[in-house]
């Protein structure tokens, strides 16, 4: 019965919030806070505070609303995936980075996979970031996961194995097989050149 009544009242204090954004910023934040402290559950009080914060240019402030969810929730991806994504806004790469393995650690998720392989493959260390485009191939991240994955194992230096991910890429792409030798030559010319 309480934990109802608690939901009712953050989805309130969304309702409220998103009705005085454009005009109020402040009251809206300050509703968010409010659904933020007594949300039974991660929902959707936490991205929204995190967006309304970015959108008026308090990205620290976004930061802190992910960190609260991430501590309050720990067992939830989604408070961990707002946490890198709000970390990222402040250039913190490596703490993004953090909270991307920890997403998954608890749950396997394309998403996070992605953004770790990114960050990965920004930060010069390839192998890894292959691994992790390979998990998010694995999640369900489809051909652009392939994509990354044969670009990062050729940067790795590992043509042969990156050349069977280009193939398999062409496999689950229209026309792929067609455009596999310019696709091959696309990746492997830019991945030279960076």
């Amino acid at each position: 019965m309480l934990r109802a009544l608690r939901s009712a009242l953050v989805r309130f204090t969304v309702r409220r919030a998103a009705a005085s954004q454009r005009d109020a910023p402040r009251r809206a934040d300050w509703w968010l806070r409010l659904g933020c402290t007594v949300s039974p559950a991660f929902g959707e009080c936490y991205p929204a505070l995190v967006r309304l914060r970015r959108a008026i240019e308090d990205r620290w402030g976004a930061v802190a609303a992910a960190q609260d969810a991430a501590e309050r929730f720990p067992e939830n991806p989604d408070a961990w995936m707002l946490l890198g994504e709000a970390f990222q806004m402040v250039f913190r790469q490596h703490d993004a980075l953090v909270a991307y393995e920890q997403v998954l650690t608890l749950e396997e998720r394309p998403d996070a996979a992605l953004a770790a392989g990114d960050l990965y493959a920004r930060a010069g260390r390839h192998a890894d970031a292959a691994a992790r485009f390979a998990r998010a191939y694995a999640a369900g991240g489809g051909a652009e996961a392939l994509w990354l994955n044969a670009g990062a194992l050729f940067q790795a230096g590992d043509v042969g194995a990156a050349d069977e991910a280009l193939h398999l890429w062409a496999t689950q792409v229209p026309d792929g097989l067609e455009r596999l030798s310019d696709a091959r030559a696309e990746l492997f010319v830019d991945k030279r050149d960076a």
